[in-house]
């Protein structure tokens, strides 16, 4: 997304954009020593600025927005709805309204009330846990509690309030004594299954505790994580509160629109794409907790095979120590506990999509590029080779274009290919969250002749056609690309090109993430003359939106697959759509484009019957309509029994799902012989190699992929292909004759 953002800070009329910015804000010069304060004022009138001026679709500041603005703030102070009370939010209402006049008055004292409050209700919350945790608790009776926290009204009273904390309080614990339970039982049976999964080395055998034991001990833990947890937030900075305040305001724009503070900014700047120690996972704030939103390729978690993207995380546990609840922590707070050393420990605490627990221990390691790059691989299927390329992401150095970019590399892969002789390529783009757009225009071009890949309009401009201008597709054969609920931005713009020019079948999810949209970073120190203010931090903004060559933009709706496999996912709303304040579909002009003469409607249509027909999918569907029930069901019992009950019939419905795992197809996968001689000397390489064809034997996605892939390369189908490139190549002939 990085290299995007950098791309496009190269387009003129974005640095026209800049240029109007600075003239506008020269009158924006501090002339002494300013008060926090002061600096925080100036932060409201820059922000409000830039994105009046800068935004691709700036809102109009009034009661409607105030009033979303106000929930999203209340909602970022107090998302479990454990600290404030109904007569708080009477006080704060009187606001509601009037967030857009404080804007432009620079107002600070909703915020001033708000931040002062917290505080207080903070302070006495410690006091109310550690009373109720300093006894044991009443775990018998039928009580139950709901965990669905956005439609939870607030505490009418304080009494209400100590009632809330005692039910949270007892589902951690009851949480907690089923864990050392699962983990009591498991060594009492020398299960190994479940002891090695819990690091069966540094748990000692010892007799069985009695439940009032564990209870105990389950109370000791809960309060040493919120005394834990309480502690991370003391140590928030009242510059660290106004920015949650500040991206309540700027969020409202769009998902994407975000300022970050100084501290923030440095971390931003970091670059992804280098070595680093950690677990290898990407992770974004939900309400309910931190969910995992992309796993590194070849990195420890990916490699572990437990964590998944869609893992809410909710506990962390360093090596053999307790597990602290990260239930409120920041993210930032939440990404230094699980980063450390390569070679240490970390378990963390997961809610599955299904909505089971699990416990994830994963030893850090060293992140390596290399799995980020791409990387290809054959199969041979009823007498055909075929070629797999997985593309992780659309990578392109700015600084250094001598370095490895997905376009050179992929064109690699592409000639290796052919010199084996494949008749069809798979490109694999799940999982893929964009990149460079300079990348994905030229790698689209390696698959057709050439012509316009993309439409780039800012606001109020002209839509700017990204072309392909080299004549010839180096792959002209029969392509299939996949795509998932993750894949995004330049993954989008190349699924779409390929499928508005017919020149391929795009396969996977229902559609696509659904981001059309283009990113630039403001450093907002640079708008102000003489600035005595110190680090302003800096402001990501959208600036432009994407549109395939059809006029249809890819925001929101993404790209529809031709062929649709069920996942997880499939009765579910999922990326972009998923968000608040998404940026609405819309179209222009289509780009004057030729798509190729071709019908592949028989190969969609078996591809379907196949699916229809498939247990594998059948019961993936199941799941996911399974997973979808359940999603409303956020009532738990806080009774021992009822609770370990439920546990066991969720255990029981997930059982007939486990199925899924156990797939298999009977294919054979090999590394190109350039790499089979690197493995030969590299026993790491081979061992990702390896680990990489396992899981593709395992995937039913790629097994009926390929079957897609082999009806392309069929008689009729593939006949069509060859007559409708001799025919737009007679045409050019005639043209250029002219």
């Amino acid at each position: 997304m990085k290299n995007i953002i950098e791309f496009m800070k190269r387009n003129y009329k974005v640095l026209l954009v800049v240029g109007i910015l600075s003239a506008g804000l020269w009158s924006f010069i501090p002339t002494q020593k300013t008060s926090g304060d002061d600096k925080d004022k100036m932060l409201i009138e820059l922000l409000s600025f830039v994105l009046e001026k800068g935004h691709f679709s700036p809102i109009e500041l009034n009661d409607t927005f105030s009033k979303k603005a106000y929930a999203s703030y209340i909602e970022s102070l107090d998302p479990t709805k454990r600290y404030f009370i109904q007569s708080d939010i009477n006080e704060f209402q009187k606001y509601e309204n009037s967030i857009d006049d404080m804007i432009r008055s620079k107002d600070l004292s909703f915020f001033d009330l708000t931040y002062k409050r917290l505080m207080q209700r903070m302070k006495e919350s410690k006091v109310i846990y550690t009373s109720i945790l300093s006894k044991p608790l009443n775990l018998k009776d039928d009580e139950t509690i709901s965990v669905d926290y956005e439609k939870l009204p607030y505490a009418a009273s304080t009494n209400d309030l100590n009632q809330r904390w005692r039910k949270q309080l007892e589902f951690a614990v009851l949480s907690d004594i089923t864990d050392k339970e699962e983990i009591q039982d498991a060594l009492k049976n020398d299960d190994k299954t479940v002891t090695e999964a819990t690091e069966k080395k540094e748990v000692v055998k010892s007799e069985p505790k009695t439940f009032e034991e564990l209870e105990e001990k389950a109370r000791k833990t809960t309060e040493s994580n919120l005394n834990n947890n309480f502690g991370f937030i003391a140590e928030l900075t009242r510059e660290d509160w106004f920015s949650i305040y500040l991206n309540a305001i700027v969020t409202q724009y769009d998902p994407h629109t975000y300022y970050f503070s100084p501290e923030d900014k440095e971390k931003f700047d970091v670059s992804m794409s280098g070595k680093f120690e950690g677990i290898g996972a990407r992770l974004q704030k939900k309400n309910e907790g931190i969910e995992v939103s992309e796993l590194i390729s070849g990195g420890p978690a990916w490699r572990g095979k437990l964590l998944e993207q869609g893992d809410v995380i909710i506990k962390v546990a360093q090596g053999n120590e307790e597990p602290i609840d990260i239930a409120g922590m920041r993210l930032d707070d939440v990404i230094k506990k699980i980063k450390g050393p390569k070679g240490t420990l970390v378990k963390l605490t997961v809610k599955k999509v299904d909505g089971t627990v699990k416990v994830v221990p994963i030893v850090r390691d060293e992140v390596e590029t290399e799995e980020t790059f791409a990387k290809s691989t054959v199969v041979n299927k009823e007498g055909k080779l075929f070629g797999v390329i997985y593309l992780p992401k659309f990578y392109q150095s700015f600084e250094n274009k001598s370095q490895r970019d997905a376009f050179k590399d992929v064109a690699q892969e592409i000639e290796r290919l052919k010199e084996l002789n494949v008749q069809g390529i798979v490109m694999d783009l799940r999982d893929n969250g964009g990149g460079s757009l300079e990348t994905v225009v030229k790698m689209t071009g390696l698959f057709i002749d050439k012509g316009p890949v993309v439409q780039v309009k800012p606001a109020n401009g002209k839509a700017q056609v990204l072309a392909d201008s080299v004549p010839n597709a180096q792959w002209d054969g029969p392509l299939v690309v996949m795509i998932n609920n993750y894949s995004a931005s330049a993954s989008e713009i190349f699924a779409a090109a390929i499928q508005d020019y017919k020149r391929g079948i795009v396969i996977g999810s229902k559609q696509s993430y659904g981001k059309g949209t283009v990113q630039n970073v403001f450093e907002l120190n640079e708008f102000v003359r003489g600035n005595q203010y110190g680090d302003l931090g800096a402001l990501k903004t959208t600036t432009q939106k994407f549109y395939r060559v059809n006029g249809g933009s890819t925001q929101l709706e993404g790209v529809k697959s031709d062929v649709v496999m069920p996942d997880r996912f499939s009765f579910m709303e999922t990326g972009e759509k998923d968000e608040k304040s998404a940026l609405p579909w819309d179209k222009i002009e289509p780009a004057v484009y030729s798509p190729l003469n071709v019908s592949f409607d028989n190969v969609i249509a078996n591809s379907k019957n196949r699916i229809a027909s498939n247990e594998s999918f059948k019961l993936i569907s199941e799941n996911a309509k399974w997973i979808n029930d359940r999603k409303e069901d956020n009532t738990i019992s806080l009774n021992y029994a009822s609770y370990k009950k439920e546990l066991a019939e969720i255990e029981e419905q997930t059982k007939k799902f486990k199925v899924i795992e156990k797939f298999k197809n009977n294919l054979t996968f090999t590394s190109l012989p350039y790499e089979l001689e690197l493995m030969a000397k590299d026993e790491l390489l081979k061992e990702k190699r390896d680990r990489w064809h396992a899981e593709l034997v395992k995937d039913v996605y790629m097994t009926e992929t390929l079957n897609v892939l082999t009806d392309l390369t069929g008689k009729d189908v593939n006949t069509t292909l060859v007559k409708t490139k001799k025919a737009k190549k007679t045409k050019e002939k005639k043209l250029a004759s002219k």
